[in-house]
C-alpha cells in the first residue's frame, strides 16, 4: 500500500466545556460560529454538539461536556496556558472589531508579525485563541486556499 494515496483529515477537535448551552451561546452568538449539530445521545446521556466558523470546510469543534472531576480540571486550560486554537480570517480588522463589539476579551492586542496579523483572545472558559490573518506568502496560506 502506498502512503501517498492515503487521504485522511482531522474532522473534529474536542473542546471540554462546563455546559453545552453556555458554550453554544458563546460560540454561536458571540463568535458567530455555525451550529452544525446538536444531537442528544440517550444511550450515553450526553449531547453531540459540533460548531464551526462560518463557511469553514475544515476542522470543526466538538463541544464535549466534562462528566468527571478530572475532566473539569481541563476546562479553560486545554493547552496548559498556551494558545490552543488558531482562527484564521480573510479580514483581520473586520473580525477583530466585531469581536471587540461582542465583548470578546483580547489578552494580546493586534500585532503585525512576519507571518501576518495576530491578536490573542480567550473563550468563555479562558482557553487562548489566536485570531490571525496569514500573509499570502505564508506556507499555510496556500494549504488553506487549496481547501476552499
Amino acid at each position: 500500500m502506498s502512503f501517498k494515496s492515503m487521504k485522511q483529515d482531522i474532522v473534529h477537535i474536542g473542546l471540554v466545556v462546563r455546559d453545552y448551552d453556555e458554550a453554544i451561546d458563546f460560540y454561536v452568538n458571540r463568535l458567530k460560529f455555525e451550529l452544525i449539530e446538536d444531537t442528544y445521545q440517550p444511550e450515553q446521556d450526553k449531547r453531540w454538539v459540533v460548531v464551526s466558523p462560518p463557511s469553514s470546510k475544515g476542522v470543526t469543534l466538538l463541544l464535549a461536556k466534562a462528566s468527571k472531576p478530572e475532566q473539569m480540571g481541563f476546562i479553560g486550560n486545554q493547552a496548559g496556558g498556551r494558545v490552543f486554537l488558531f482562527l484564521n480570517t480573510d479580514d483581520f480588522w473586520r473580525d477583530y472589531e466585531r469581536m471587540v463589539a461582542e465583548g470578546i476579551h483580547f489578552v494580546r492586542l493586534p500585532a503585525e508579525q512576519e507571518y501576518g496579523t495576530v491578536a490573542v483572545f480567550e473563550d468563555l472558559y479562558g482557553n487562548l485563541w489566536d485570531l490571525l490573518q496569514l500573509k499570502d506568502n505564508h506556507p499555510i496560506s496556500s494549504r488553506l486556499k487549496a481547501l476552499f
